[in-house]
């Protein structure tokens, strides 16, 4: 039983930071947009001015209002609403991933200086390594990585049909001859 308890954890933590890879592959391109929005430089350069306890109270507003969007969504999931379930925690997951991460780039050195934050992040870091270096990692995120390439090909591909349909259809006159 202890071993079946200990396989499931595995299962379990490897489902939930795979799901987080996959949310950060969407959640960091999003991030860096944001960091180069230039209405929000004076909005950035107050929070990195911030001292370290108040760096850390903003840090963990994403985590503490988006985090309730998991049980939210599978609620949902669990009442029938799957679509809806599932949009709600990609959304939510997304949404706080971005708004931590941008916040930990503006904040990382003040939060650094809080000698909790600063353990806990270095047990994080070594915890994440360790996760990462797995084998089941490595093999997931392959899978991740060739998904990602097949649907890339495929849009590519839809695109590239829809340009040669209309070459196609500019080229001729709509009686099936060519003009010239």
């Amino acid at each position: 039983m202890k071993r079946l308890l200990k396989f499931l954890g595995y299962v379990l933590v490897t489902i939930y930071f795979v799901a987080d890879l996959a949310f950060e592959s969407v959640a960091r391109p999003l991030s860096a947009w944001l960091g180069r929005l230039h209405i929000l430089q004076p909005v950035y350069r107050w929070i990195a001015r911030l001292r370290p306890y108040p760096a850390l109270a903003l840090f963990s507003v994403p985590v503490v209002i988006l985090e309730p969007v998991k049980p939210i969504g599978a609620f949902l999931m669990a009442a029938g609403h799957v679509i809806s379930g599932i949009l709600t925690i990609a959304a939510g997951e997304i949404l706080k991933i971005t708004l931590v991460e941008r916040l930990f780039h503006l904040t990382r050195d003040r939060l650094m200086q809080i000698p909790a934050f600063a353990f806990l992040y270095r047990q994080w870091m070594t915890f994440h390594d360790w996760m990462t270096s797995s084998e089941i990692w490595r093999w997931c995120r392959d899978r991740i990585a060739q998904a990602k390439m097949l649907v890339r090909r495929t849009f590519a591909s839809i695109s590239t049909g829809r340009r040669l349909r209309i070459a196609a259809a500019s080229n001729g006159s709509g009686n099936g001859r060519r003009q010239r």
